[in-house]
C-alpha cells in the first residue's frame, strides 16, 4: 500500500477539516477503493448502482475477479441469461469483479468492487478482497449501501457516513456506527479492513421502504453527492438528476392514486420537517449551501 505520512501539510487553505484524502507528495497519487455489493446491503440496488455509474463515468478498466464457484450458492444466487450485441444466448454468473480508473484531472484513482453478496465463507472472501486492495495500493476504503426506511420519497434522502476509525472520526467529524444485530458483507469487511490497517468509511442511503423496488435514482443520486463530497472531485450527474425528479414524480403521482399512502406519505413528511426544524439555523443553512456550490463546481470565483 502507498506509503506517506498522512499529515503533510497542504498550501494554506486547500485542506478542509471534513476532506477524506489527506494531501501527498508531489507527483505520488492515491487510490480509494470504492465497494457495493449487490442484495441485502442494497435496498433498491441504489449502491451498486451508484458504483456502475461512476465505472462508467471513469471508464473503469475490469482488473480482477473473485472466482464464483467458491463462494455462491447458485440455487439461491442463480446465474441469468442474457443476449449479447450479436444476438448470442449467455450465461451471466453471479460473481465479483474489481475495477480500476482515474479520477480525471487529479491524482486519484478509484477501485470499484461490484459484486452480489457471497453464500460463502465470507471471512475468506474479505481476505481475499485485501489481498487485491494490497495488491492495488489502496490507501482508503469507502462502503456504500443502502437500507429500507420510514422516510418520505419527497424529501432529501438521508446518507449516514460512519467509521470505527478514530483518526478519521476526530478529523472528518464523523460517528461511529451505534447498529447492533445482523450484519452483512459490508459491515464484515468494514472491519476486516480496519483490522488491515486501512481508513474506512460507510456510507448508507435510507430507501423510502413504500418504493423499494429498483432502480431507486434518488437514492443513487444522494450517495452519489456524498461521495462527491468525500472525494473532494466534482461529479457530472446531471443525467442522474433528470431521472430522480422523474421518478420522484412517479412516486407522487402513485402516491394521491391510493388515499391511504398518500396520508402515510404526509405522515412521514411531517415527522421529517420537524425532526430537522432544530437543524435549521443559520450556520446549518450555509453549511449546506456551501456543500451544494462545492457539487457544482461553482465554489471558485
Amino acid at each position: 500500500m502507498n506509503s506517506f505520512d498522512g499529515d503533510i501539510t497542504a498550501p494554506e487553505g486547500t485542506v478542509e477539516p471534513d476532506r477524506l484524502l489527506q494531501p501527498v507528495p508531489e507527483g505520488q497519487r492515491i487510490t480509494v477503493m470504492l465497494a457495493a455489493f449487490e442484495g441485502w446491503n442494497d435496498a433498491g440496488e441504489a449502491a451498486s448502482d451508484a458504483l456502475r455509474y461512476l465505472n462508467k463515468l471513469w471508464d473503469g478498466k475490469k482488473v480482477a475477479a473473485i472466482d464464483a464457484d467458491e463462494y455462491y450458492d447458485f440455487q439461491f444466487t442463480r446465474p441469468t441469461i442474457r443476449r449479447t450485441q450479436s444476438g448470442e444466448r449467455k450465461i451471466k454468473w453471479p460473481s465479483t469483479r474489481i475495477y480500476k480508473a482515474s479520477a480525471p484531472d487529479t491524482n486519484v484513482d478509484i477501485i470499484f468492487v461490484q459484486g452480489t453478496e457471497p453464500s460463502y465463507k465470507w471471512r475468506a472472501y474479505t481476505a481475499e478482497l485485501l489481498v487485491h486492495a494490497e495488491a492495488l495500493n489502496v490507501d482508503y476504503v469507502v462502503l456504500v449501501g443502502a437500507l429500507l426506511a420510514d422516510v418520505p420519497h419527497s424529501r432529501p434522502i438521508p446518507v449516514s457516513a460512519s467509521t470505527d476509525d478514530n483518526a478519521l472520526r476526530e478529523r472528518m467529524d464523523l460517528e461511529a456506527s451505534q447498529y447492533e444485530g445482523p450484519v452483512g458483507i459490508v459491515g464484515v469487511l468494514a472491519e476486516v479492513a480496519l483490522l488491515a490497517g486501512l481508513p474506512t468509511i460507510s456510507l448508507w442511503a435510507a430507501v423510502p421502504h413504500y418504493v423499494a423496488q429498483a432502480p431507486s435514482p434518488k437514492a443513487q443520486l444522494a450517495l452519489l453527492h456524498r461521495i462527491e463530497e468525500l472525494l473532494q472531485i466534482p461529479l457530472d450527474t446531471h443525467e442522474l438528476s433528470e431521472e430522480s425528479d422523474a421518478w420522484e414524480r412517479g412516486v407522487d403521482e402513485l402516491a394521491t392514486e391510493d388515499p391511504e399512502i398518500a396520508a402515510y406519505v404526509r405522515q412521514l413528511e411531517e415527522a421529517k420537517d420537524t425532526a430537522d426544524l432544530p437543524e435549521a439555523s443559520g450556520e446549518s443553512i450555509a453549511r449546506e449551501f456551501e456543500r451544494y456550490l462545492k457539487r457544482r463546481g461553482k465554489d471558485k470565483p
